[in-house]
């Protein structure tokens, strides 16, 4: 045999070995990796809120049916998807053309405990009166609860009413909020400019 290729195979034969190496090294450290972003997707998931709890939670605040309940979530979830936290509580509003509105309720979140919020604001319509009402919102990409204390716009012809729901949308600072009233308290849901959310009470409306 030819000296050097046998020095050649000899040199080849050595380099394999190195190589299956080094790759093996690295596929545990592409795994790990792997796994860690499946890891904190799931870790995520965690924190959020399937359509059934929401369903079951709503129906039993409002009084209502799951089917009926269950037509609203379905709506806002093919639109915005798993909600982190959610809002419940009352409001009462007048108008007189120019209304307003005030509302209390408590902040619900997986990862801690209930928080009692405030929200008030303007609404604009051409109607007279007053209403109370009960108010379950739909918290998205919260993240931290001081991100719900700001205004909050309404998101231009986002209104649907969904099975006697009327679901609205707020957006703001990358937050999004899906209120959804029943009854009475449709009126406000169409008539509102945008509300602010606090956690204290703050009469001043705007």
């Amino acid at each position: 045999m030819d000296r050097k290729k046998f020095i050649t195979g000899l040199v080849a034969l050595g380099a394999a070995p190195a190589a299956a190496g080094s790759l093996l090294s690295v596929l545990p450290a592409f795994a790990a990796s792997e796994q860690r972003g499946t890891s904190d997707k799931d870790t995520d998931n965690d924190f959020k809120y399937t359509a059934n709890e929401i369903t079951d939670a709503g129906a039993n605040f409002f009084g209502i049916t799951t089917e009926a309940m269950a037509k609203g979530v379905q709506h806002v979830f093919g639109d915005l998807g798993q909600p982190d936290a959610y809002i419940k509580g009352d409001e009462g509003s007048g108008a007189f053309v120019v209304g307003l509105r005030y509302g209390s309720g408590w902040l619900v979140r997986k990862s801690r405990e209930p928080q009692q919020v405030y929200w008030r604001g303007p609404s604009i319509g051409f109607d007279v009166g007053g209403n109370a009402s009960k108010c379950f919102t739909l918290v998205y990409d919260l993240r931290e609860d001081r991100r719900l204390f700001q205004r909050f716009p309404g998101v231009e012809g986002s209104f649907y009413l969904v099975a006697g729901l009327g679901i609205n949308y707020l957006r703001s600072g990358g937050v999004t909020l899906a209120p959804m009233r029943t009854g009475v308290g449709l009126r406000a849901g169409v008539n509102a400019h945008y509300q602010v959310y606090s956690d204290k009470r703050d009469w001043f409306p705007l």
